[in-house]
């Protein structure tokens, strides 16, 4: 029960902080808090300790939570990227992960290619011969796990742990996609092509075969969706100000 109060906490004000309707530089009272949600003082003091690893506030003592923009965001926390989906932030999120996922995607296929263990390969392969299955059946359920698994794979393939890190916020992104109804009813087979021919390549040590194909898939994405950012406006962080 109290991992349900603290979820239905966490849900209830990061939300709303991200969708704008409890604006930036708000101060909210814990006790106002415990009367609104009827929940104990624990159960607020832990929904904001993981509010402010998401970076959506602070929490200062005789003040009370204050609530911080944009920029002071954790951008790769799985909770603030689908908060963001679910807001009218939808479409500057999308073109952050989609931009991010063409800058390191194609590079991490091309080391890939470079220096991962036989065993990622061959289930590389695999992974893309029942991804092409379960397209091909429409199957959207089993093909988004398979897809995740797969440019999952790829990022730990590569044998960066930073780019492997980046496998959650990746994920949040497909889901996401997914629940937005911004997938079509069956994967293209073009991607899907492109999808086998990078496991074909990463198994067969073509770098830059894994890496034209990569690139291939996360264009033809940038493509389909890049109409839903028109306008949308870019947040701006300046990393020193921050420290």
């Amino acid at each position: 029960m109290a991992t349900s109060l603290h979820a239905h906490v966490v849900e209830h004000l990061g939300s709303r902080i991200v969708g704008g309707s409890i604006p930036r530089g708000s101060i909210v009272l814990a006790a106002d808090l415990e009367q609104k949600l009827q929940v104990s003082r624990s159960v607020i003091r832990e929904a904001v300790r993981v509010l402010a690893q998401c970076g959506l506030v602070t929490s200062t003592k005789r003040v009370g939570i204050r609530v911080l923009g944009p920029e002071e965001w954790n951008p790769y926390d799985e909770n603030v990227i689908r908060w963001r989906l679910a807001s009218d932030q939808k479409g500057a999120q999308l073109r952050s992960l989609t931009e991010l996922r063409i800058s390191v995607e194609p590079m991490a296929a091309e080391l890939a290619a470079e220096v991962a263990p036989e065993a990622m390969r061959k289930e590389l392969m695999l992974i893309s011969a029942q991804m092409n299955h379960y397209g091909r059946q429409g199957d959207l359920r089993r093909f988004l796990e398979l897809d995740i698994r797969f440019h999952a794979l790829v990022l730990a393939a590569s044998g960066n742990e930073m780019f492997a890190n980046l496998a959650t916020p990746i994920a949040a992104i497909l889901r996401g996609r997914t629940e937005l109804g911004l997938m079509p009813e069956r994967p293209h087979e073009e991607a899907l092509a492109w999808h086998q021919s990078v496991a074909d390549s990463i198994s067969n040590m073509d770098a830059q075969g894994a890496r034209r194909n990569m690139e291939s898939i996360m264009r033809r994405t940038h493509n389909e969706i890049c109409s839903l950012w028109e306008g949308a406006p870019r947040v701006f962080v300046d990393p020193i100000a921050k420290k």
